[in-house]
């Protein structure tokens, strides 16, 4: 058997991932059920035949390029431990930027957001956990990713999100809300980065969108005006070199004041306007 440090030196067989020392922790963690600090403070601790096995089922198919989230079936977000599964999108660190602009944006104790396309329910929930007097209904196409929303919801106990199975505005019911939030498919289906790394195995369909990936912020964008209040934000997260063509779609919506804000690399990547 194999002490953790000798189980850590591993890391460099991932040869195709960026993250690989990383990956081997994270991994490594979950199978002892220990923080990866943990892991550089008792480098000499011996894996038992059982610990050994399971770490080397895990380590093999991360090796096939199977994302980690997926195999931990967890991933962090906003601070929150999110149940994960091969329905759903896994939340990136990105998508907090989101997350960060509404609340700029909405300073309210009290307001309606919607949240399209929950997937893992990973923005509504992150909104709850900072703002408890919001009410927020989070939308999901997919019944299985809905069900993950859901058992995310109750695990942290966020009684302010309601969560609606509807593509898109269908299923919502006709009310007003001060903010909606989506980070919708806008990957063209003929980008070759779909066959590349984590997204080779989530869902194509809450990644790629028809219109070189913008067909469902257009979507979006032209419906948010019968759902919004007046002076009510749609923001929207979308591809890096989209941001033009998304500012173009919100003044063809009709919404006012829009603008693109870019994440921590510079990249345009969020885009906002208003009813």
């Amino acid at each position: 058997m194999s002490t953790v440090k000798e189980t850590l030196s591993r890391c460099r067989e991932l040869a195709d991932s960026d993250s690989a020392r990383l990956d081997t922790e994270v991994l490594l963690g979950y199978v002892l059920g220990r923080p990866r600090t943990w892991l550089y403070t008792w480098p000499e601790y011996q894996l038992t035949p059982s610990e050994q096995r399971q770490f080397e089922r895990l380590f093999e198919r991360r090796k096939k390029g199977e994302p980690v989230a997926y195999l931990t079936g967890e991933r962090e977000f906003w601070s929150l431990s999110l149940k994960v599964n091969a329905s759903t999108l896994i939340p990136r660190p990105e998508t907090e930027l989101l997350v960060e602009i509404a609340l700029q944006l909405c300073p309210q104790t009290q307001l309606r957001a919607l949240d399209l396309g929950t997937g893992s329910g990973a923005i509504a929930l992150a909104l709850a956990a900072e703002k408890p007097g919001w009410t927020i209904v989070a939308a999901e196409k997919s019944a299985d990713a809905l069900a993950l929303a859901q058992e995310n919801r109750k695990a942290l106990g966020f009684g302010n999100v309601e969560l609606v199975q509807s593509d898109w505005f269908a299923e919502i019911p006709q009310r007003e809300f001060d903010l909606i939030v989506s980070n919708p498919p806008y990957i063209d289906a003929a980008d070759p980065h779909l066959s590349e790394g984590d997204v080779r195995f989530e869902p194509r369909s809450a990644l790629v969108a028809e219109g070189e990936g913008l067909a469902d912020i257009a979507a979006i964008a032209r419906h948010s005006g019968e759902y919004l209040e007046p002076g009510g934000w749609l923001m929207v997260e979308h591809g890096w070199q989209q941001a033009a063509a998304v500012r173009e779609l919100f003044a063809d919506a009709g919404l006012h004041g829009v603008e693109s804000r870019k994440d921590y690399s510079g990249w345009e990547r969020v885009t906002l306007g208003r009813k």
